[in-house]
């Protein structure tokens, strides 16, 4: 891996999403590691990762928890996520010195994957969702793979403004303004999730101190409206069960039965990539024959916000794309921005 390059991605990812503190931070560390600074002893190795690996995340995300737990109140004073205001100059100062303190447990915890549980991607889900019921107007078994904590298996309980109507609940924590634009949904007052289900390798707990601290780590700490987001879906978790279960993709969709009266949904966001191509091919299959299986009253549907390609030859986006059985057709229904805002309709 180019690490110097890695990081340039990223930076300009941190620029596109609205992070400049991030951004500021990451040209920091390249310029640090480049002169052979604390930055190269703690990523010493990470050249020998797969190029698409995203190293700065882990390594960010490692030190943000670091200031939420309170262990770095010299570096917390920069950090708006804990009440601070960023400093290029003095912020940067801090965050080397962290770094020198703490070279060995920084370097054993660049290899975790991040677990962000993006909240913001419900948007996708749960618009796709009323497109789906104006089709199968059926109580829903909602099936996740890649869920992490589960957040967005209770994307119904989110609200969501958009067209001059309210979708979900008036009082909820979550609010999505101006949630999509593009063609209009209808409201549906009579959905019914009867089932949340998920899988991950590697679950967070939602209803432990632990595991909101984990996902709050890996939210970009000048990033308000997503840190608020988060917490409200984090309050929701503890009124609204969902069973997230220690399990890979594969392993998870191979024990999937379709239930009579039910539309089956099988859903993920953002996690596809993380699978291996051969782990990919496998989990098509296994939703392919469930769809064989399919009938009008027990209906499956797969629907997905991933990076993908409209035709083999057109650019990367991510689309909404909705795959529904008996019968097997395939729609893209639109389009989001990598963290679910914004939507748009098709």
């Amino acid at each position: 891996m180019d690490l110097v390059a890695n990081f340039q991605r990223q930076i300009e990812q941190f620029e596109e999403l609205g992070s400049p503190m991030y951004a500021d931070l990451l040209r920091r560390v390249v310029d640090d590691y480049e002169l052979g600074g604390v930055s190269s002893r703690i990523l010493a190795g990470c050249e020998d990762l797969p190029q698409d690996y995203v190293v700065a995340l882990p390594l960010l995300g490692a030190v943000h928890r670091m200031v939420l737990e309170g262990e770095a109140p010299e570096l917390a004073v920069f950090y708006p996520s804990v009440g601070g205001e960023w400093d290029p100059v003095l912020g940067w100062e801090a965050f080397e010195q962290l770094l020198s303190a703490r070279v060995p447990e920084l370097r054993s915890l660049l290899s975790q994957v991040p677990q962000t549980n993006e909240v913001g991607r419900s948007i996708a889900l749960y618009g796709g969702l009323l497109r789906l019921l104006e089709d199968m107007p059926l109580p829903v078994r909602l099936l996740e793979i890649g869920s992490s904590a589960g957040l967005n298996l209770r994307a119904d309980h989110y609200r969501y403004l958009a067209d001059g109507e309210s979708f979900g609940p008036a009082d909820s924590p979550v609010v999505f303004e101006d949630a999509w634009s593009g063609r209009s949904l209808v409201p549906a007052p009579g959905l019914r999730i009867a089932e949340r289900v998920g899988s991950d390798v590697a679950p967070v707990d939602a209803l432990s101190s632990g595991g909101a601290l984990t996902l709050t780590s890996y939210v970009w700490p000048d990033q308000a409206e997503r840190l608020e987001r988060l917490r409200g879906a984090l309050a929701i978790a503890r009124s609204v069960p969902a069973d997230v279960r220690r399990e890979d993709a594969v392993s998870f969709l191979r024990n999937v039965e379709l239930s009579e009266g039910h539309v089956t949904v099988i859903w993920h966001s953002v996690m596809w990539f993380y699978l291996r191509p051969d782990e990919q091919a496998e989990a098509l299959g296994l939703i392919d024959a469930l769809g064989e299986r399919a009938t009008s009253t027990a209906p499956l549907a797969h629907l997905r916000l991933e990076h993908d390609r409209r035709t083999p030859d057109s650019e990367v986006e991510f689309l909404i794309v909705l795959e529904t059985w008996p019968g097997g057709s395939r729609q893209v229904l639109g389009s989001s921005g990598a963290h679910g805002l914004p939507v748009r309709w098709e």
